[in-house]
């Protein structure tokens, strides 16, 4: 694609890096069959082309966009699928990242537009304030149906009972049982913590059992991928920078003789996306840059990290057919497909997959709350391919992932590693307790007693 910036533009390095991104793509139109926006609503603006070709003109024009423009790439859910099937390398995030930013900066968008976006924006990364908020949607979910479409959409999204403050989310060691073989850091994440503190919980015991000691280092809560995706630079790169000191005090030993990490661990795709790509965002950053390098260059999915070290055999009775929803930010942020379902298999479990596995749930960080109409189309028709695999129930590697799907089907949806957790030696996941397929399962040792 033939490109006109200024040589203004091009001193600064987003600018460079969006025109050696934009030459690269070819207008083949690979990426149109593989969009989920495309696939809904047949529309070329929304579509990786589409939206490609109004990004070049947006940002060679320079100054506010049109609303045009603004609406069509608000209604990108950056699932990257598009990236997976292009054959030319165009690295669509970078490009759609560099777009948003450019997009806030420029853009007046309508008040209440601009409102509820800061109100995520503030919410979300904090715990205590999300807690909070999640107090009042309670109040507010009665009167669900006399609210505008996204403030309904966000009720309809709020827990019907949120759990308390997990012994998970305090800093800390949890030592590994038996010798220590491995010692690394935990990303609890900010939503996750209030909304799911049991993967954390889960992904611990099973680390520490696993010869694994854990890590949870004060001031790594937030990874900062939620505001930085939402075009929101400034407040997202403040987090990551607070998560990174956090962390590489702990690789150079400098809160105690820790002996550093061997890996940092996240068990939410969509952050381990964002954190793998720490060194691209801090770049130019004359602090930062090497710093985010080094952190980005440990940063490990928990099934990555369990693949490398071999998962001991279970102690449960298996075998319940599983489908296995791969996220997005997973399949196509980071390209990894067959550790989490070579380890369900290793526990014991059949894992079912998905028709169409490769198109988005809908719920893409803050999406489902944005453009909650498409959102719902597309966790319907997730859930629908789901349901069709016949299987007993759903586990994925992100919580996003978890809370769309879970609000659109009856099938009991949990994290890979709360599976994984129980298989080994773990507590029964809440979310299957009563479920025959789960609670007639019996444990090895009991099984081998009843065969005498």
């Amino acid at each position: 694609m033939q490109t006109n910036f200024s040589l203004a533009q091009l001193a600064d390095a987003d600018y460079r890096d969006s025109e050696s991104i934009l030459r690269k793509c070819v207008h083949c139109g690979f990426c149109t069959a593989t969009c989920p926006t495309y696939v809904l609503l047949g529309d070329e603006l929304d579509s990786p082309r589409g939206r490609i070709y109004q990004i070049k003109g947006m940002l060679e024009k320079g100054g506010p966009p049109t609303d045009q423009q603004v609406k069509h790439i608000d209604r990108c859910l950056s699932c990257l699928s598009c990236m997976t099937t292009c054959p030319s390398g165009v690295h669509y995030m970078h490009l759609v990242d560099h777009a948003r930013a450019h997009i806030e900066t420029t853009h007046a968008r309508h008040p209440a537009d601009r409102a509820i976006r800061e109100l995520l924006a503030r919410l979300l990364p904090n715990p205590k304030l999300f807690r909070l908020a999640l107090l009042g949607a309670w109040i507010g979910k009665p009167f669900g149906g006399l609210m505008p479409g996204r403030l309904r959409a966000l009720l309809d999204l709020a827990p019907k009972a949120v759990p308390g403050p997990s012994w998970s989310d305090r800093p800390g060691v949890h030592p590994a049982e038996g010798v220590r073989t491995k010692r690394v850091a935990l990303l609890i994440g900010c939503a996750q913590q209030v909304l799911a503190p049991q993967i954390n919980e889960a992904t611990i015991r099973l680390l520490n059992r696993h010869g694994v000691e854990v890590v949870v280092a004060k001031g790594a809560d937030c990874c900062g991928a939620l505001t930085h995706h939402m075009g929101k630079q400034e407040l997202g790169h403040a987090s990551a920078k607070k998560t990174i000191d956090a962390w590489i005090g702990e690789m150079d030993g400098a809160n105690g003789d820790n002996g550093g990490l061997d890996a940092i661990i996240i068990n939410a795709s969509g952050c381990g996306t964002a954190v793998k790509d720490y060194g691209h965002v801090f770049r130019e950053d004359a602090e930062y840059a090497e710093k985010a390098k080094r952190v980005a260059a440990i940063t490990r999915d928990v099934t990555e990290f369990l693949t490398e070290i071999g998962l001991t055999e279970p102690v449960v009775e298996t075998g319940q057919a599983i489908a296995y929803h791969s996220a997005c930010s997973m399949q196509h942020g980071q390209r990894i497909k067959d550790p989490p379902r070579n380890l369900l298999r290793a526990a014991g479990f059949q894992v079912r997959e998905i028709p169409e596995g490769h198109i988005c749930c809908g719920s893409a960080g803050t999406y489902n709350m944005l453009q909650p109409e498409i959102a719902v189309q597309l966790r319907d028709r997730k859930v629908r391919n789901i349901e069709s695999t016949k299987a007993e129930a759903i586990a994925a590697g992100n919580l996003g992932c978890i809370t769309q799907i879970g609000s659109g089907t009856g099938l009991p949806i949990v994290h890979t590693v709360e599976l994984l957790d129980w298989a080994t030696g773990g507590p029964m996941p809440d979310a299957l307790k009563g479920n025959p397929a789960f609670t007639d399962a019996r444990s090895r040792g009991g099984v081998a007693q009843a065969a005498e």
